[in-house]
């Protein structure tokens, strides 16, 4: 295809650099639900204003705070403006500038080294592509990685359990998008806070609501939505699949469930129906310490209304119990018949909906170690056969978002290991690098932002020239290819070769859609119904409710509760749920009013504790201190600090991911951020 996007920097006609102030339209990728059109207004070549189009009729014309203020990384104090090379102690920070050249022919020389001495699996590849579209994660990378042998990365902190259960009951079937959650007469949202994490859902709710729907929040926190509830069950940390199990009971034992349509569509509902036996209102009440008559009464309007959605997040993911969790809260609308209705079934998330399989890829998967990402910790200071001898880190900030957080950087400064970071801004990775490479922003390039909650696809361009020496993604690693000697014929040289590549890749329309500035939608259109317009993506396109390899995978078995993990020693649960600062950890940088750690006043009474007190949280991984804040809008019992914080964030340069154990959720190899059980004492007192 004969790309009109190639040179383009905005649409025909529309001045970019200098003269006036323009407007140019473009869209978000960044890790959330939305993907918003954005509009960027440009003058003299620098971004001045962002702020929301109506080109995606969904987000409408608005945008979150954290985007509106993505010009502060752009042209912030701690944006990377050109290569560099460690000068002095690892994680120091302290670095000489150095030409591209010089700074891809070291890289390239190191690769070599580490593959002729211990294989090319000693050398990591570590990222993780919440934040990125269809160009800047998996496609030069993934082609350089497959032919150089490196270790493959399982990509884990977020989503891999859901995800896990989502592919075993329904294929990743399309869910319900916001366009119809005003149709719906029941709506739970269970472990998701749209306020911060997807505020384009809030007015749909909103609309549901309106028009008379019930809505249930299942949450520890009273977040903004949860005020907004009818009812809201604040759980404990680990304990919704004893609430999901009680509801599955509830519907079984009363009739309540639709047997004919588990007849038709589903396998397994008898040991679905086995496992929930045990779970009783009342017991699933005492162990999510949550009132029984609420949780029945939850119970209640589930098994009578209609169409009645769940809307599933991650937050509950996060614990030794997530895939078993998900699995059991996305079998509901199967057992209580909720499918074949507009604003019925379920909602999570729509990234499968395009049927994408990524043909330009240009390797298969090579047979190398696979590394669970949440393990790097372990990796970089215990693997040895064989040992990590290089790390390429891009798209991602380890240093802050791993758990067990002094291991990683532990084995961060490792002097026999060879560091690159790859990246827009001065992470806190960067800090212990041994040759930084900076990298373009959203607005700096093109990619593809797909939507996961609402189903759609833009074409996000660059609205202003790289900053400094940037470069994006599929430059570099293509250059990489190239003096690696593993450029094959047909492979795209770049950023605009590959542009034009996926869009020839792209299945029926999609890539003349987006060429010609439209918006393309996958077969199952924009608001599919499920099981009318979608059905299960399995072999049978029917529900498999008890998955026999998954229940043959799990270490306890399927729909199995693990206990609590707390101590007398450490009995608060610490949860580190999103915020409406950064987007996991981009933007983390910004400067900030205190982080604080946030406490329910009967657990900062029995500590003799109060608002504005420095604390130290602390288990035998390691502590973090910080002041405190004292609210009921947390469950007692229950602790909680911002995700994605950076390091500069606390007072003792560490972060909540210190007080995470690396150990993996029951399915999908997850992390346990969520089961992180902490003390708490006042810091002047320590």
């Amino acid at each position: 295809m004969a790309s009109p996007l190639k040179g383009a920097r905005a649409k025909p006609g529309e001045p970019v650099l200098g003269g006036p102030a323009s407007v140019v339209e473009t869209a978000c990728p960044l890790d959330c639900p939305d993907a918003c059109s954005l509009a960027v207004t440009v003058q003299h070549g620098k971004i001045v204003a962002l702020d929301g189009s109506r080109g995606n009729p969904v987000t409408e014309g608005f945008i979150c705070a954290k985007v509106r203020r993505f010009g502060e990384r752009v042209y912030g104090p701690d944006r990377l403006l050109y290569p560099a090379v460690r000068k002095g102690r690892k994680g120091e920070g302290r670095f000489t500038r150095a030409s591209w050249d010089e700074a891809l022919a070291l890289i390239v020389s190191r690769f070599e080294q580490a593959k002729a001495r211990h294989g090319g699996a000693s050398i990591l590849p570590y990222s993780y592509g919440g934040s990125n579209g269809l160009l800047t994660q998996d496609n030069l990378d993934a082609t350089l990685w497959r032919r150089l042998g490196t270790s493959r990365l399982a990509r884990t902190l977020c989503a891999a359990p859901t995800g896990a259960a989502n592919q075993a009951l329904y294929g990743k079937m399309p869910s319900v998008t916001y366009q119809d959650y005003p149709e719906a007469k029941l709506i739970v949202v269970w472990g998701f806070n749209p306020s911060v994490s997807g505020i384009h859902m809030v007015p749909y709710l909103r609309e549901a609501q309106k028009r008379g729907a019930t809505l249930i929040v299942i949450d520890p926190r009273t977040t903004a939505i949860a005020r907004a509830a009818d009812i809201h069950l604040a759980v404990k940390p680990g304990t919704d699949i004893a609430v999901a199990l009680a509801i599955h009971r509830y519907l079984f034992a009363g009739g309540r469930a639709d047997e004919g349509f588990l007849q038709a569509h589903t396998h397994g509902a008898d040991r679905l129906r086995e496992r929930a036996e045990p779970w009783t209102i009342e017991r699933a009440a005492e162990v999510a310490q949550v009132d029984a008559a609420a949780l029945e009464q939850v119970a209640r309007l589930y098994a009578e209304r209609s169409p009645a959605l769940i809307r599933c997040g991650w937050g509950l993911e996060r614990n030794r119990n997530g895939g078993n969790a998900a699995m059991a809260i996305l079998a509901l609308p199967a057992v209580g018949g909720k499918f074949g209705v507009r604003g019925g079934g379920f909602a999570m998330s729509n990234s499968a909906s395009w049927n994408l399989t990524r043909p330009w890829i240009g390797a298969d998967e090579p047979a190398s170690r696979v590394v669970n990402m949440t393990h790097l910790g372990r990796a970089l200071t215990e693997y040895d056969d064989p040992p990590v001898d290089v790390l390429f880190v891009y798209n991602c900030n380890p240093a802050a978002t791993v758990p067990d957080q002094t291991r990683v950087l532990r084995g961060l400064a490792r002097e026999d290991l060879f560091t690159v970071v790859f990246d827009q801004v001065m992470t806190d990775t960067a800090q212990y690098a041994d040759v930084i490479l900076p990298a373009t922003t959203f607005l700096e390039g093109y990619d593809f932002a797909k939507a996961y909650g609402p189903i759609s696809m833009q074409l996000a361009r660059p609205v202003v020239d790289p900053i400094g020496e940037a470069r994006p993604n599929a430059d570099v690693f293509g250059e990489l290819c190239a003096r690696l000697g593993l450029r094959r014929e047909g492979d795209p040289e770049g950023e605009l070769d590959l542009l034009v590549q996926v869009l020839d890749g792209l299945p029926g329309t999609i890539g003349g859609d987006l060429s010609a500035g439209r918006r393309p939608l996958p077969a199952c259109g924009a608001a599919p119904v499920q099981f009318v317009d979608v059905f299960p993506n399995t072999p049978d396109r029917k529900i498999d409710l008890f998955p026999a390899a998954l229940e043959a995978s799990a270490p306890m078995g399927l729909y199995r509760f693990q206990p609590d993990p707390a101590t007398d020693r450490y009995p608060l649960a610490l949860i580190s749920p999103s915020s409406d600062r950064t987007i996991s950890s981009t933007l983390g940088e910004l400067p900030r009013v205190d982080v604080k750690l946030t406490m329910h006043p009967d657990d900062a009474r029995v500590r003799g504790l109060e608002e504005g007190d420095p604390v130290r949280i602390f288990n035998d991984l390691g502590e973090v201190h910080c002041p405190l804040t004292v609210a009921a809008s947390i469950r007692q019992g229950t602790v909680s600090l911002p995700k994605g914080l950076w390091r500069r964030s606390t007072l003792n340069n560490s972060t909540g991911t210190a007080l995470a154990p690396d150990t993996l959720t029951d399915l999908g190899g997850g992390a346990c951020f969520n089961d992180a059980r902490v003390q708490v004492a006042s810091l002047a007192r320590a």
